[in-house]
């Protein structure tokens, strides 16, 4: 009893105990308390230096007193080490969510909370990435107990990461009009604003989403333009247009900006040619594929960029030769009689090497949606080229390289090149003049080889048939030059859009009506099949002839039709099978059946885009053992902490 009472009276001592003296300056770095009211300091954390506000209070919403204790604390240096241990996952959104608690925003000597909802949408899709690690949730980022409802009032510490800054006072005063376009270049949240602008304008046939984060955390934006925004319609083709994939080839993604606005207003206004494009067609435009790379372009500033800065991502990593080879796999199946040669998986070793958030959040999105057509939009020439972008002989920069649907892809090059008044002129002396000859399309490799591109994995992974688009010799144009960048390629993007309603299409059921997903449409003679989607639709893009179309899946009978098409339908002819079902498996079934092509372990599935997710299962799902005694291999981490290691971090077993 007598002991208890000596601990109380300590106890009481050192809460009674006043507050150390500031000494001049201290008390603006959070280094000790006057006494009396707490009142909002300067922000010093060095983790937290970019945070969207500029004070903080102590103690903070762990009662942690100074910027002294929390920087020794082990919360702070969780924070500091997230970005290592996650391997760049959920970044940086974790840690402007811990800054939030270990420096909360502080306005009038006032504390205010971050939000619960940020909290728990992060916690929600980063929860896994801390399970691949084997560590449990930071208990500080507890959402009920550190955040508050917007009821009570709170701020949204991610909120610069989507694209929602704070307008300036001139953008309150002046609205511009968004049936306006003008022809300016756009930051990132000008462009984020813009979008959303349109979207919201055009409700009725537009929506904006996010395919995933960049490395530094930028959400990608697509503005999607439908009669049913949101959803797949059957037999209504999937179209996308890719921006700024290197980050300082910028005409591109103003293109798509301006395009975005175009088709709002022409809608609106009632083109008839806009309508029946909209009503008929799913399209999605992604200005942005690399926003990181973008501001480090956009430093330099317009008409100053060189051919290197910015081009990558904030990773060094050049996404145009990030994506999986496959078509070195396709040169070595070849000779193969019963090899696919589409719908190829992602080889196990592609994985083992470094791979933006960028190229796995495109990659992701190409398999969520059924895609029939695709543009990627760069500049530093004037000339559209199609697949195969690698040679087939490796040694050969310059080689010549079809793919099974040559025909096709020069068809669509040239639908672009016809409609660019720039390209389709025949003077050798201006930008592109070296392709005059060859009608401003070349194929990809014979103009130069190389590898991870991502027009050949569209072919060789989904059913998508992409090009690419070189705009321009000059990467990043000054603005006086933006207006005649859209007036020499609108039509061209429209009539290329319109392209995507080429060749035929048609649903695959069995003979009860119910629709049969991953048949394989064939073609004799072509080399490459498509395949049905969810809803056993499919399109098959042709050029005009005549051609033997069949329909296989797995269970069910061979169907073949002949299909003729004429030089001038302009609309895909409409063909559809009724299969009927067989009790045993057809003999010679080509290799890779649909249904086993991305059941092996694929790290794509389980990786989350707009969490930038793990890449890998649990240890226990992938039938590892876990030695409960031992410490997870972070724990070193935190060695320095002696006592005071994070054991809230380790997992209750």
């Amino acid at each position: 009893m007598l002991l208890r009472l000596l601990l109380f009276l300590g106890a009481l001592v050192r809460v009674t105990e006043p507050a150390p003296r500031c000494e001049p300056g201290q008390e603006t770095l959070g280094q000790c308390q006057t006494g009396g009211k707490a009142k909002c300091v300067d922000i010093t954390l060095g983790s937290c230096g970019d945070v969207p506000y500029t004070k903080t209070m102590y103690p903070n919403l762990l009662d942690q007193k100074s910027r002294e204790v929390v920087e020794f604390s082990s919360e702070y240096i969780l924070m500091s080490v997230l970005h290592n241990l996650l391997q760049g996952e959920c970044n940086p959104d974790l840690r402007l969510l811990s800054c939030s608690i270990l420096a909360p925003q502080c306005e009038k000597d006032k504390m205010i909370k971050p939000c619960r909802h940020v909290c728990e949408n992060l916690r929600k899709n980063c929860l896994p990435a801390f399970d691949t690690i084997d560590m449990a949730w930071p208990y500080f980022l507890d959402c009920d107990r550190f955040f508050a409802g917007e009821e009570e009032g709170c701020f949204d510490p991610l909120a610069k990461l989507r694209g929602e800054p704070e307008l300036a006072e001139e953008d309150l005063l002046v609205e511009v009009p968004t049936t306006l376009i003008q022809f300016t270049h756009h930051s990132y949240y000008k462009m984020v604003s813009i979008l959303k602008k349109t979207a919201s304008r055009c409700s009725h046939i537009a929506r904006t989403y996010s395919i995933g984060r960049s490395f530094e955390g930028k959400d990608l934006f697509v503005i999607e333009f439908s009669t049913n925004p949101g959803h797949h319609d059957l037999m209504k083709p999937e179209f996308k247009y890719i921006g700024n994939m290197h980050g300082n080839e910028v005409v591109g993604k103003e293109l798509l900006i301006y395009l975005a606005q175009y088709l709002c207003s022409e809608y609106l206004l009632g083109n008839p040619r806009i309508q029946t494009l909209i009503n008929n067609t799913r399209i999605h435009l992604l200005p942005s594929l690399n926003p990181d790379g973008y501001e480090l372009a956009a430093e330099e500033g317009a008409g100053y960029n060189g051919w290197i800065n910015g081009r990558q991502t904030a990773q060094n990593l050049d996404l145009n030769r990030n994506f999986p080879d496959l078509t070195s796999e396709v040169y070595n199946r070849a000779g193969l009689r019963w090899a696919r040669l589409d719908h190829i998986p992602i080889p196990q070793s592609y994985w083992e090497g470094k791979v933006a958030p960028e190229t796995k959040a495109v990659m992701k999105w190409m398999r969520a949606i059924p895609f029939v057509l695709s543009a990627s939009l760069h500049g530093g020439e004037l000339v559209v080229t199609y697949p195969y972008d690698f040679s087939r002989h490796p040694l050969e920069e310059k080689m010549f390289s079809p793919t099974p649907d040559e025909k096709m892809f020069r068809l669509l090059a040239k639908a672009y090149a016809g409609a660019h008044p720039i390209i389709s002129d025949k003077s050798e002396a201006r930008c592109g003049g070296n392709f005059v000859k060859r009608g401003g399309i070349i194929n990809g490799a014979q103009w130069y080889s190389f590898t991870g591109g991502m027009a050949d994995f569209n072919y060789l992974h989904t059913n998508c048939f992409e090009i690419t688009l070189e705009l321009g010799c000059d990467k990043f144009p000054l603005e006086e030059e933006l207006y005649s960048a859209w007036h020499e390629n609108k039509e061209a993007l429209l009539t290329f859009m319109e392209m995507v309603h080429r060749g035929i299409k048609g649903i695959v059921s069995d003979k009860f009506g119910n629709p049969i997903k991953n048949a394989r449409i064939s073609v004799k003679g072509i080399r490459h099949d498509v395949i049905t989607a969810a809803d056993g639709d499919y399109w098959r893009l042709l050029p005009p002839g005549r051609y033997i179309i069949s329909a296989h899946a797995i269970g069910y009978s061979k169907v073949m039709k002949r299909v003729t098409l004429p030089a001038k339908m302009k609309r895909a002819g409409r063909v559809d099978f009724a299969l009927r079902s067989l009790d045993t498996r057809p003999k010679n079934f080509l290799w890779g059946p649909m249904e086993d092509i991305y059941e092996r372990y694929d790290p794509l599935e389980y990786f989350d885009p707009h969490a930038q997710h793990a890449q890998s299962k649990p240890r226990e799902e992938r039938g590892q053992p876990t030695r409960h005694n031992e410490k997870p291999w972070w724990w070193s981490y935190f060695s320095s902490l002696g006592q005071h290691k994070p054991v809230w971090l380790l997992k209750q077993r």
